[in-house]
């Protein structure tokens, strides 16, 4: 098994845009999955998650989604980027359906076994992407944000398993309940797992968790939550 790691410069709404594609390319066709990023934007932390990917099987595209050169530095220009990014949902699920289409033009990627994971912002990204009807199988969010857009979803099709923090503070229950009641409404096959004693960002492990234990890394939750999303993939695809 060798593991490629390749900057992938692509075209699109408020592009250009430089994701990284990490696959084996001794494989033959393996499923695609787009990876996510949390607000800071694409990051050596989600290259290596999209490696433990590749070493599973897939093949990953680790999504740029504000612009070649923007990347978050500190929670404040973070949150200036986020701003901009979804300030215009329309806007926004094009650049998402534009990665989709970057990451079938991949190497060696099955077109009919396509799916997306994502983390907090990223996470919303996921659930966008399902929302717009996009073709992928399966979508996984971890730590997410679940407003929808102010505009009819198209039919969705991905099935959705939510990894949720029951102490987060930006989706308390009744933005989990919320959500639920969107997918089920949209006949979507769903799942939420809500883990205790966790909050948001339960998988930034760089980042102590709180003492009320509502933002930072939890590792059970982690495990855990990365567990569900192997054994979700492997049903799925």
């Amino acid at each position: 098994m060798a593991i490629q790691r390749q900057t992938h410069v692509h075209n699109g709404p408020g592009g250009p845009f430089e994701s990284v594609a990490v696959y084996d390319d001794a494989a033959d066709a393996q499923p695609g999955l787009l990876l996510f990023p949390n607000f800071f934007g694409a990051k050596q932390w989600d290259v290596e998650k999209a490696e433990v990917l590749a070493m599973l099987g897939y093949k990953v595209l680790v999504v740029d989604y504000y612009g070649q050169g923007k990347r978050g530095k500190d929670m404040e220009s973070s949150a200036v980027l986020m701003q901009e990014f979804t300030a215009d949902r329309a806007a926004m699920r094009d650049r998402l359906l534009g990665a989709l289409d970057e990451l079938k033009k991949l190497p060696g990627v099955d077109a009919s076994r396509l799916g997306a994971i994502g983390f907090c912002l990223g996470g919303k990204c996921v659930l966008d992407l399902a929302r717009a009807g996009a073709d992928i199988k399966a979508g996984v969010v971890f730590h997410g944000v679940y407003d929808a857009p102010p505009f009819p979803n198209a039919t969705m099709t991905a099935k959705l398993l939510i990894a949720h923090g029951w102490n987060d503070p930006l989706c308390p229950p009744e933005a989990m309940n919320g959500l639920a009641k969107e997918l089920t409404d949209a006949g979507v096959d769903w799942q939420i797992l809500a883990y205790g004693h966790t909050g948001h960002a339960f998988t930034a492990d760089e980042m102590p968790l709180d003492a009320n234990k509502t933002f930072g890394f939890q590792p059970d939750t982690n495990r855990r939550s990365w567990q569900a999303m192997k054994d979700f993939f492997s049903e799925t695809f």
